[in-house]
């Protein structure tokens, strides 16, 4: 039954409906559900697992907090991958990262400061291929936009 339901969601998932509600509806339900459990509940994340990114917005340089989902990676990295639900164009959060790296994550309730790299050539491809293989339908959003999804590697920033 639970394969079923992964693969429903999945189906879902990939459909030009959902991209159309999603990004209206999804983030704006975490981030109040997460405020409201202070940190300890983030409803996105029982789809995928999901972090929320605070990172200095490009042109304000204020805090913007948005929900994302993520692919947490062995040794303690992550992957954010700016589909935009299959959408044209970047996702705002994306352009933030390319000028202010330096950023935070909330992740299982812990804050944790991160420093953003974006993905290019050679590492871009297998960061790409686990991707896929961890959710297939970032297949079909990246099938319907011109654009490359941009995927970021998020590290620990060591304190001290």
């Amino acid at each position: 039954m639970a394969g079923y339901g992964v693969k429903l969601i999945r189906k879902v998932s990939s459909t030009r409906a959902f991209a159309k509600v999603a990004p209206h509806v999804i983030p704006a339900f975490d981030r109040t559900v997460h405020r409201l459990t202070r940190g300890k509940v983030l409803p996105s994340a029982r789809m995928l697992p999901g972090v929320i990114l605070t990172a200095r917005g490009a042109r304000s340089g204020l805090p913007r907090r948005t929900p994302l989902a993520c692919m947490p990676e062995d040794g303690g990295t992550w992957i954010l991958i700016g589909s935009n639900f299959g959408r044209p164009g970047h996702p705002a959060w994306t352009a933030n990262l390319l000028v202010h790296p330096e950023a935070e994550i909330s992740w299982r309730g812990r804050d944790i400061a991160v420093r953003a790299r974006l993905l290019e050539g050679a590492e871009r491809e297998a960061a790409w291929a686990a991707v896929l293989a961890f959710w297939p339908p970032y297949a079909t959003y990246q099938s319907r936009v011109d654009r490359e999804i941009r995927l970021f590697r998020l590290h620990r920033v060591e304190e001290g």
